[in-house]
């Protein structure tokens, strides 16, 4: 087999998009219509979803994923109007500070619920209509470094998203035999709006904190999303990829800020 230049096109190929009204979920979702598919965005703020849907001559369908009602409704919507989905990605989540002995029950639940459990009610739903279709597909979930590394204040958002890792194992295992591979993202540094929300110097200490020595853009996450949607990826299921310019590999190294040599743990 000889690898053809083709293998990267999503032609013909129906897309769903979680939370693809800003951020990673929008790039990804522009992206892949850019590269030939009909992209569904599965948005909760109806502006954010129009929006980008014009943008990319994609389908806006407002939708809460936490909500199993919502979701099926927004699977129909796909399926009569653009067809059934042969990609997902499983983009939607969401994140507040809550130190471990503060966070509530409530607080441990909501986090859970949108950062966990609606990544079982999207795979399944759109997995079943896979199955059913017998074309097989891709599903990507986007995860996070903190999925894989310690995050004081946020344990209940860690604890999610490193759910999120093994179930994408899990779930490849299961979806294999239907020619369905599962993947994931996982991204650290990343200029969107929810990081300037939350850490305004971010791009600032990406200098510093990321080997590659500056933040990601939400469209190198996109290209990577191309990967692992395409048949350039045809052999890969189960992994999770890290998009972070090498702040896993980096175990703890940083920069210094005087000489850029590499330190064990952050300078003072």
């Amino acid at each position: 087999m000889v690898l053809r230049r083709d293998a990267v096109s999503l032609d013909g190929r129906v897309a769903v998009v979680t939370g693809a009204g800003a951020g990673i979920g929008r790039a990804v979702a522009a992206a892949f219509a850019e590269f030939g598919a009909r992209v569904a965005i599965w948005e909760r703020d109806e502006v954010a979803a129009a929006a980008a849907a014009d943008e990319i001559g994609g389908l806006a369908c407002t939708t809460d994923v936490r909500d199993p009602e919502q979701v099926d409704a927004a699977l129909a919507e796909t399926n009569e109007k653009i067809g059934p989905p042969t990609i997902l990605v499983n983009n939607a989540g969401g994140v507040f500070r809550s130190g471990l002995l503060d966070t509530s029950t409530n607080g441990w639940e909501a986090l859970i619920r949108i950062n966990l459990t609606q990544v079982l009610v999207c795979t399944q739903r759109v997995a079943r209509v896979m199955v059913d279709s017998g074309a097989g597909g891709s599903i990507v979930n986007i995860s996070t470094i903190e999925g894989v590394r310690a995050a004081p204040g946020f344990a209940a958002y860690a604890a999610a998203k490193a759910g999120v890792v093994n179930f994408t194992k899990t779930a490849a295992l299961e979806l294999a035999p239907h020619d369905i591979r599962v993947n994931g993202l996982a991204p650290d540094f990343t200029l969107t709006e929810s990081l300037s929300r939350m850490a305004p110097g971010g791009a600032e200490s990406a200098k510093l904190m990321v080997p590659l020595g500056r933040a990601g853009h939400v469209d190198e996450m996109a290209g990577a999303a191309i990967f692992l949607a395409s048949d350039l990826s045809s052999y890969v299921t189960g992994q999770t990829l890290h998009v972070d310019g090498g702040t896993a590999a980096a175990g703890g190294w940083y920069h210094h800020p005087d000489d850029g040599h590499y330190i064990l743990g952050r300078p003072t």
